[in-house]
């Protein structure tokens, strides 16, 4: 587009400007602004919404005229004011619109839209634009907000020693080289029968190292009884694994938590369970009738029967993982009268809710009403790998972010623009990831995301920064493939970075246990490896340590708004303001090159990486990260970093 045209909008639900964000309330109503330069001769502006065609392909397109309201700064003003409601129409499944603007001028007429959060772009290139509307009483978890996550893989966190290991368990001793079971290749059947004897008692013994790291919350993988070391193939939600410490463990886990103002979410693994269950029992190991054993089992309706009973419905084709029925009337009336009631009565929390996309609406509706009537504040996240906002899900489009399923999601596209960016210094696309994603989403889910660079799923960050590409190495290669102490060195320097970035941006940063300490791998089962504590890298600790007080102390980095100001392959600056009255922003530079960025300002301000307070001058090191804090009066533009 030859011309630089904006959007601006008012909320009169907020009372403020909104133009950063694309999410509003039902009942808000916009005013909104164009700003087009004079040259372009603008005689006429409108603009053209409609409703989602997935959810409302009979919708017809609106047609709403804005009025010139005068000029400002050299560029013609065009505004329009309407209310939400006259697009919803009061039907509350309609919150997804598409829109663009016609734009006539004195030779010639275009059509922008995009998503970019404040610029528009010609949609021939660009697409349309999105607005979505949520429920006016929707609320996400304040607490949740408040320092770091800190995802823990009972299995390989830490042994305490206390717990014995059933019959068929193996148990490997050779924690510190120990090597994760593994299938000859990718997708081969598995027992995932070996442990290596990590357990919630384990966990109580390093809460204060936890702690250390800025963290407020705990995110455990399953500790429901199960036959594997992950416990994704759920036995019993009624108890927790005796491999684990059982439910005294985990009790005790939330009150020593508890002791140091840090919070635990409990992995909702409800999209299957195991074969070998209380509920399916094609292994026979429990007492009583499953699924598997009888039609007249009280659990046989929970399962999706195609050739009885060796015929059913199971997850990715994976045959211990049995599919349940998550809309099944008797499965949610135990979810949620027994199981969510009885682990937040002991002391968990919140959730995060595996494969959250093939779990149906009216489930995930129930299981929010139910958390939230338990405790309001309780987070409900979702493992959603998609943009969440217009995520589509066998076939349908789904309306996590809509103020009745979910708190927030897994935050996938930003990981995979971060690593891009440090990797490659892909600025495009970060740039584009970032403003784009937190337009479309609702301030409170953006501010609840879960970021992070790995996961038990993905390959760990150091060895995705450092290591060599998988390539088509097998399962055996990998198993022993470790970084040499140079690519180590250049990886653990790429991943400050990449820490300080994720740290910064709206959301709540998540750590993989044992990212901070350096930990290598690749692919599962190789990413779940033991935590190596004889062997951390103190220097990447204490970096995630002082990143991690910062993110807990400084309120910019839990509810603070977010503009991107420079976006280049070596340099990323952007700032988080306050959303309210505030005296002070933060300015966060990501230095990406090889030299030292020097900075002078025209106020004192401190610097808090590296604990400099009051200057005037900075000289960002190469390859290092900057967090400025300075007075929300000081303008930073992009005239700044030239």
């Amino acid at each position: 587009m030859d011309f630089h045209i904006t959007e601006h909008k008012h909320s009169k639900f907020h009372n403020r400007d909104m133009s950063l964000f694309g999410a509003f309330p039902g009942s808000d109503t916009l005013r909104l602004a164009l700003k087009i330069p004079r040259s372009f001769g603008t005689y006429y502006t409108e603009m053209q919404i409609y409703a989602d065609p997935l959810e409302f392909p009979d919708d017809e397109l609106k047609y709403i005229p804005f009025e010139w309201s005068g000029i400002e700064n050299g560029c013609d003003v065009y505004s329009a004011v309407f209310c939400l409601e006259t697009l919803t129409g009061g039907n509350p499944s309609k919150g997804l619109f598409c829109y663009r603007y016609k734009i006539s001028g004195a030779e010639k007429e275009i059509f922008a839209g995009g998503e970019e959060p404040v610029e528009l772009k010609e949609c021939c290139e660009a697409g349309d634009r999105q607005l979505l509307v949520f429920d006016d009483s929707y609320r996400t978890s304040e607490t949740f907000k408040e320092g770091i996550i800190y995802h823990i893989f009972v299995d390989r966190f830490r042994k305490s020693g206390k717990c014995g290991a059933r019959g068929d368990a193996i148990i490997k001793a050779d924690w510190d080289d120990g090597i994760p079971q593994y299938a000859p290749f990718p997708g081969a059947p598995l027992k995932n029968n070996v442990f290596f004897g990590g357990d919630l008692w384990g966990i109580i013994e390093k809460l204060d190292y936890i702690a250390s790291l800025g963290t407020k919350t705990i995110y455990l993988s399953p500790v429901f009884e199960a036959a594997s070391n992950h416990k994704y193939d759920t036995g019993d939600y009624l108890k927790v694994d005796s491999m684990f410490g059982g439910d005294e463990a985990l009790k005790s886990l939330f009150e020593e938590a508890e002791k140091r103002g840090i919070n635990i979410i409990l992995d909702g693994v409800f999209n299957h369970t195991g074969s070998d269950s209380v509920y399916f029992n094609r292994e026979g190991n429990y007492k009583g009738k499953g699924a598997y054993n009888s039609p007249q089992s009280p659990y046989y309706d929970w399962y999706s029967f195609t050739d009885y009973p060796n015929g059913y419905e199971c997850w990715w084709g994976v045959d211990i993982l049995p599919r349940v029925k998550s809309d099944s009337k008797s499965y949610m009336n135990f979810i949620f009268g027994k199981v969510i009631p009885k682990w937040m009565n002991m002391g968990a929390y919140g959730w995060r809710l595996d494969v959250a996309d093939e779990l149906s609406d009216t489930f995930l509706e129930n299981l929010r009403k139910t958390v939230k009537k338990l405790n309001p504040d309780a987070p409900v996240i979702g493992e959603v790998w998609e943009d969440a906002t217009n995520k589509i899900s066998y076939g349908r489009r789904r309306p996590y972010l809509r103020g009745h399923e979910l708190d927030s999601v897994m935050n996938y596209p930003l990981r995979d623009a971060v690593i891009d960016y440090i990797r490659n210094g892909n600025s495009k696309k970060i740039e584009a990831v970032t403003g784009g994603l937190y337009r479309r989403c609702p301030k409170q889910s953006s501010d609840c995301m879960m970021n992070f660079l790995g996961t038990h799923d993905t390959q760990r960050i150091l060895t995705v920064l450092g290591g060599r590409e998988e390539g088509d190495m097998t399962n055996e290669e990998l198993s022993t493939l470790k970084m040499s102490v140079f690519q180590r060195k250049d990886a653990i320097r790429l991943l400050k970075l990449a820490y300080a970035l994720t740290a910064a941006l709206p959301g709540v940063p998540c750590v993989f246990y044992g990212d901070e300490a350096g930990l290598e791998g690749y692919r599962d089962p190789f990413c779940r490896r033991p935590f190596p504590w004889n062997n951390i890298e103190n220097d990447l600790l204490d970096y995630y340590r002082t990143i991690g007080k910062i993110r807990k102390t400084e309120p910019l980095l839990n509810g603070g708004l977010f503009r991107n100001i420079v976006c280049r392959e070596e340099l990323y600056v952007f700032e988080r303001t306050p959303f309210d009255n505030g005296r002070h922003k933060l300015l966060v530079v990501i230095n990406r090159s090889e030299r030292t960025v020097p900075f002078v300002f025209d106020e004192k301000i401190d610097e808090l990486i590296s604990g400099e307070k009051g200057i005037t001058e900075i000289e960002l090191a190469p390859m290092t990260a900057g967090y400025i804090k300075l007075s929300v009066e000081c303008e930073i533009t992009q005239d700044n970093f030239r």
